[in-house]
């Protein structure tokens, strides 16, 4: 899936978006509740999530 749909869906639907990106996982977890307590924090983490995996899937290749 490309990045700037990715990006996209963390913002407007954050668990969809951090799902895509790490699949079942903590991440998904904390992005569930942190959008349940408001979809500010639930965007903000998401966003913050995928910047983090892509920075740590440039450092790799």
């Amino acid at each position: 899936m490309s990045k700037p749909l990715r990006y996209l869906l963390a913002v407007l639907l954050p668990p969809v978006g951090v799902f895509l990106t790490y699949g079942l996982s903590i991440s998904l977890l904390i992005s569930i509740v942190l959008t349940l307590l408001g979809w500010l924090p639930g965007s903000m983490y998401a966003v913050w999530a995928l910047v983090k995996h892509d920075e740590n899937v440039g450092e790799t290749t």
